[in-house]
């Protein structure tokens, strides 16, 4: 992976993360459309530039995040995040299988993209709009969501989880905020679970790898910062049709580049 190959890699992430698109999957195409080698240094850079842009949450609502006299958000955010600990561990393995698999994401895609048709009008009638308002239950439950996410990549972790808060009868806005905030440590774990992996399977990580990362996390946060003020205003004026018809378009431009001889598999 060459320098200008992992900035084109942290925009995408940047530009995705927090849209219901899948940033995972964006990458994981991207990186086989520009015949990035899908070995192991390439995963890890592809789940790790996604704490980069996570952190770009931390920076725009960091007087809420770092608010420490309102200990029960982070006691919420650490119930949230344990089953989506859990299941990555005992599937990681099948994880990493699907990540290869254009088709794969691809149809998730498509589907993922059909619900978002249909989303806005099966909850119609939120109840709660601020945080003190989620109970330690329903925090659990928007965190369950994150692991179809994980299951199935080009789902979108963000759509899944906002998807969860709202059939919890949260507002969209409060949805996609508690979706942000539930990202920090969910990725910092995975970011910290891949590292650690990849430096015991592989003895230790070279400088110029420690550097596509150090490249690929910055610009990742400042595209992220961008994308967030925008995906905020778009999800409240319009919902989710216009993601879902993206993500339809674009599944069904892969499928059929595939079923016409294209090869875009990872090399």
């Amino acid at each position: 992976m060459s320098i200008i190959q992992s900035i084109i890699l942290a925009i995408i992430e940047g530009l995705t993360e927090f849209l219901p698109i899948s940033s995972t999957g964006h990458m994981v195409l991207t990186s086989s459309i520009l015949g990035i080698e899908n070995d192991k240094f390439t995963k890890l850079f592809e789940i790790c530039i996604q704490l980069g842009a996570i952190l770009a949450v931390v920076a725009l609502y960091w007087k809420k995040f770092f608010d420490f006299s309102k200990w029960q958000f982070y006691v919420k955010l650490m119930l949230a995040v344990v089953p989506a600990l859990i299941f990555g561990k005992l599937f990681d393995d099948l994880i990493d299988e699907h990540l290869g698999n254009p088709a794969f994401i691809a149809t998730v895609l498509l589907l993922g993209g059909i619900i978002l048709l249909f989303v806005d009008n099966w909850f119609k009638k939120p109840i709660f709009d601020e945080e003190a308002d989620i109970t330690n239950i329903t925090a659990i439950k928007i965190g369950a969501y994150q692991c179809l996410a994980i299951m199935f990549p080009g789902l979108s972790r963000s759509a899944a989880t906002i998807i969860g808060g709202m059939q919890q009868k949260l507002t969209r806005s409060l949805a996609a905020e508690f979706s942000f905030f539930l990202a920090v440590p969910t990725m910092a774990a995975a970011t910290g679970y891949k590292l650690l992996k990849f430096i015991k399977e592989e003895g230790a990580i070279t400088s110029e790898q420690v550097k596509l990362l150090a490249v690929g996390n910055i610009v990742a946060f400042f595209v992220a910062v961008l994308a967030i003020k925008f995906f905020i205003s778009i999800l409240n004026k319009y919902g989710f049709k216009y993601f879902g018809i993206y993500r339809i378009i674009v599944g069904l431009t892969i499928l059929g580049l595939l079923a016409t001889g294209h090869t875009l598999s990872v090399v």
